[in-house]
């Protein structure tokens, strides 16, 4: 049996937290080891336990984005998802920017959500589409102009990206030194216009999916 995800909910809204821990404890491989309401909960339960993810709410008391920004400096080995209502293409690049892997809205199915939690466990990035396309400025069809302009090894390194591979691990897989595939994610960063390797994997997800 493959390790259990270790995981924290933290929402100031009781019964869509409740309702939510309760999705995740039904799946064999999540262990749900805190939940709490507030920036506080979640930065002194996650410096306590150290959990493998955090769901975070925007709007929490505190700030959800505050608390995502804080717990990745201090612990950046835990993968943040944020989980809300919140739809404002400011927050989501902003949670992006701070460290979340995932930026997810609220009404999500259950299944659903299992489903991204685990793709996050293993390194990948999500964003819910409709997002990503606002905020990439693309119809989630259209291929845009500047992908054309990446070279082919460019776009192998890219969907490697896609897959949230590292540096390393993508040298290895195409059997480049390190130092190479930095400088081909720098030049894709700047094809493509985007600040991070989040914003690339979020690009490469839609097209490479």
């Amino acid at each position: 049996m493959p390790a259990q995800s270790q995981i924290m909910v933290f929402d100031d809204h009781p019964i869509l937290r409740e309702g939510v821990v309760n999705i995740l404890k039904s799946q064999h491989d999540f262990n749900i080891i805190g939940e709490g309401s507030c920036y506080a909960d979640a930065i002194e339960l996650s410096e306590k336990h150290n959990p493998d993810i955090v769901l975070l709410d925007v709007s929490m008391p505190g700030g959800g984005i505050e608390a995502a920004r804080d717990l990745h400096a201090a612990l950046p080995a835990v993968k943040i998802i944020m989980l809300t209502a919140s739809e404002c293409d400011k927050d989501v690049m902003t949670a992006l920017q701070v460290g979340a892997s995932a930026y997810i809205l609220k009404g999500i199915g259950g299944v659903e959500l299992i489903g991204i939690i685990r793709k996050v466990s293993r390194g990948e990035t999500y964003i819910t589409p409709s997002l990503a396309s606002a905020i990439l400025g693309q119809p989630a069809s259209t291929k845009p102009s500047w992908l054309e302009k990446l070279n082919p090894r460019e776009n192998q390194v890219l969907e490697y990206l896609s897959k949230g591979l590292a540096n390393k691990d993508i040298a290895d897989e195409l059997y480049l030194s390190e130092k190479t595939i930095k400088h081909y994610v720098s030049n894709i960063l700047k094809k493509l216009n985007v600040k991070n390797r989040v914003e690339a994997a979020l690009i490469a997800q839609k097209f490479f999916a």
